[in-house]
């Protein structure tokens, strides 16, 4: 099978990791720490934003490959591609030390739950044949 849409999404999704694993590398290398925080704020709030982005991308991609392997509407994919997209673009700037309620991290975290969400009824929808 060829997939065509969640590639779509993946790779800016990709570019998206990969520019947060830049910038865990060069705090990491500034602070001169070769792995953990080292107590460093910076580094810490560097990692926690790519760890988010691996965790969350991971998942949604997965769910749409299988979503799309299924045979859902191009629809349910593109809603979940887009929203997953989305929520990689604001979480990383919402997720900030002294502020867990900053609004791009619910938009971050919301929009990467309806990913999957959306994701799992278009599977939901061809497993049950409706």
């Amino acid at each position: 099978m060829v997939f065509e849409i969640t590639p779509l999404y993946a790779l800016p999704v990709a570019a998206i990791y990969l520019v947060l694993w830049f910038r865990v590398s060069s705090v990491r290398s500034d602070a001169n720490v070769s792995f953990g925080d080292g107590g460093n704020p910076l580094l810490l709030q560097r990692i926690r934003q790519h760890g988010n982005c691996a965790e969350w991308s991971v998942f949604v991609l997965i769910l749409m490959m299988l979503a799309e392997g299924s045979g859902t509407s191009a629809i349910w994919l593109h809603v979940s591609g887009a929203l997953l997209v989305v929520g990689r673009i604001a979480h990383p700037f919402g997720l900030v030390p002294d502020k867990s309620g900053h609004p791009l991290r619910y938009v971050g975290n919301g929009t990467n739950l309806f990913a999957a969400v959306a994701a799992m009824v278009g599977i939901a929808v061809q497993i049950l044949g409706l």
